[in-house]
């Protein structure tokens, strides 16, 4: 699914802003049509922004079911005869969409886009009314998973992932243009030839269009010189000394896809960035472009103090004026498909990203346990089956139709801390590990091991190509004894090394009170969390097959209430408002010690 954009051909209105809004709870807005006139009893609500932090009220904070949106838009006058598309970048978890009284789409999933051709339903020059209804319920079918129970209380959403399920929509809403005859979608795959002693790129595409027009993709560098032109639907472009995308160098091309009519005009284009770099795992080596690489980083997430998974680029660019502060090359998109201006960010500033499927939860060992409190059986018929396994399959399906072209991108990552010790786990994801592989050979794919699967008893480990691991020796177990820990982890972590594979530990931290202080590393303080870091590099630089280190979490973030969270997880490196702790000055000490 193609972003939208503004070219010689296309162009997009944005519907961002202040929507009228109003919570469900009852769920009986559907069946009452509130989508067939103005939203009665609303209030104001920006979009984008999560739903729940912004009102003053806890019936918002915790709702469970339905929530409305709705806005009035002027068609441009402008797009008679041009086809007109209504696009949601996001809506957590679902949504169904009107314009005007008709039904014109409905998604599963929260972080993937979505949209539908209205333009039967609209009149250039006109207003029409949409309205979106957001369900923030899971179930053992959705991705992730959650139990909605009834309580004396009321409904309420128990959840297994340890993030709080912020909801509603949290990007961007989009009317666009384009011609009858149009893209549908681009696909570009870059390899690099030895050529003497400049590389030469080669970028190979796929472009999927509606109608019989000629396709013709120009290349251009980023100083708009042509380096390169194809003919045809699927072809190769070849640039002599090509420029690398790289860590740290994000030198990016931009294809001009375009449909010709047959006296050569142009009926629409596309423009597509194109990232020249190579990935590749050889035994315990991680390369881009043939170069062994090392992870330096975090898990992140998309949050922050009132709007919540909100998109907002302001916070984009200064977290990542922090990652570069810090040293940090990379990052994962835990536990879900990030925001698409994340990742055309990331493909400018050379971050490179491990992308991961919203795939959190499905461990009832763990989430069942620890934060939901039921002994649920995580693969059965009744729980996470057959019908789960295929939604997490469209998820997949989703996650790389949307980021395929993202050089920045190089490794898929499709469940995090799943069960993976039994049989049952190994058969659900196989077929998931073969259908990623298929949409994508081009890129290494894994998934993150838990504790409670360690090196000798993952059943799913062998599936992927890179070995992802969370561990917190010295925090969950061992904590407050760092040199108990220290053997622990060194222990595991020299079997996993057996295994032949490059290893990254995609998630080690310690929980934090910033301005709390000890003499001596006290658990909660600051001291304790850089001991603890300390502790952990020791450990991965005495093992080769270590290939990354990605601290669990760049900056606090809001979790479900309870007593196992003060006020949400203080893993961060930062504050949730960003302001650095110890630990970030110690990480910083040692990701720049080679600038």
């Amino acid at each position: 699914m193609l972003r939208p954009q503004d070219t010689s051909t296309r162009e997009r209105k944005a519907l961002d802003g202040l929507w009228d809004f109003r919570l469900d709870a009852a769920g009986e807005g559907r069946s009452a049509g509130w989508a067939r006139g103005p939203l009665e009893g609303a209030t104001a609500m920006p979009v984008p922004a999560s739903y729940n932090d912004i009102p003053a009220d806890a019936a918002a904070r915790d709702h469970v079911g339905d929530a409305w949106y709705q806005t009035t838009v002027r068609v441009p006058r402008g797009w008679a005869g041009r086809r007109v598309v209504l696009r949601f970048d996001a809506a957590t978890h679902r949504a169904v969409v009107w314009v005007g009284d008709t039904e014109v789409m409905t998604h599963e999933g929260g972080y993937t886009p979505f949209e539908a051709d209205v333009t039967a339903l609209v009149t250039p020059g006109d207003e029409i009314r949409v309205t979106a209804v957001v369900n923030n319920e899971l179930s053992f079918q959705t991705i992730p998973p959650g139990v909605v129970e009834d309580t004396p209380q009321g409904r309420r959403q128990r959840y297994f992932h340890d993030f709080f399920n912020y909801a509603g929509l949290h990007r961007s809403v989009w009317l666009y243009a384009t011609a009858p005859e149009h893209v549908t979608d681009v696909r570009v795959v870059t390899d690099v030839r030895p050529q003497g002693g400049a590389p030469t790129g080669v970028v190979r595409y796929d472009v999927e269009h509606e109608g019989g027009a000629a396709v013709r993709v120009t290349l251009r560098d980023a100083a708009g010189d042509v380096v390169a032109t194809a003919d045809g639907a699927h072809g190769e472009l070849v640039v002599p000394g090509a420029h690398l995308w790289g860590p740290g160098h994000g030198y990016l091309y931009e294809a001009d896809v375009e449909l010709l009519d047959a006296e050569g005009a142009t009926l629409d284009s596309y423009l597509q960035t194109v990232g020249i770099r190579t990935v590749e795992v050889r035994g315990t080596q991680f390369l881009i472009n043939g170069e062994p690489f090392y992870f330096t980083g975090f898990g992140k997430h998309e949050d922050a103090p009132v709007r919540g998974k909100g998109h907002d680029d302001a916070h984009l660019v200064h977290d990542f004026a922090l990652l570069d502060w810090v040293g940090a090359n990379s990052f994962r998109t835990s536990h879900y498909p990030y925001a698409d201006e994340v990742y055309d960010y990331a493909d400018r500033q050379g971050i490179v990203v491990i992308d991961e499927v919203a795939a959190v939860g499905q461990n009832m060992g763990l989430g069942g346990g620890i934060f939901g409190g039921q002994n649920y059986v995580t693969f059965s018929p009744e729980t996470i089956n057959d019908t789960s396994r295929e939604v997490h399959a469209q998820a997949i399906r989703e996650l790389i139709g949307r980021d395929k072209n993202h050089a920045s991108v190089v490794l898929w990552s499709i469940a995090n801390e799943p069960e993976s010790d039994t049989d049952a786990a190994r058969a659900y994801f196989e077929p998931l590990f073969a259908l990623t592989r298929e949409l994508d050979p081009s890129r290494p794919v894994g998934f993150v091991n838990v504790m409670l699967a360690p090196h000798g008893r993952c059943q799913v480990s062998e599936l992927g190509d890179v070995l992802m691991l969370n561990r917190y020796y010295g925090w969950y177990v061992n904590t407050g004894d760092l040199a108990a820990a220290e053997v622990a982890w060194r222990t595991e972590l020299e079997g996993w090394a057996s295994e032949g594979k490059p290893i990254v530990v995609t998630e080690y931290g310690a929980d934090t009170i910033a301005g709390l202080h000890s003499v001596t590393p006290t658990p909660w303080t600051e001291e304790y969390q850089v001991e603890y870091l300390e502790m952990n590099h020791r450990v991965f630089d005495s093992i080769d097959a270590v290939v990354g280190e990605h601290v669990w979490n760049f900056a606090d973030f809001a979790t479900s209430s309870g007593v196992f969270r003060v006020d949400g997880n203080k893993k961060g490196a930062f504050t949730r408002d960003r302001r650095p702790k110890a630990a970030a000055h110690a990480l910083r000490r040692r990701w720049t010690r080679d600038r």
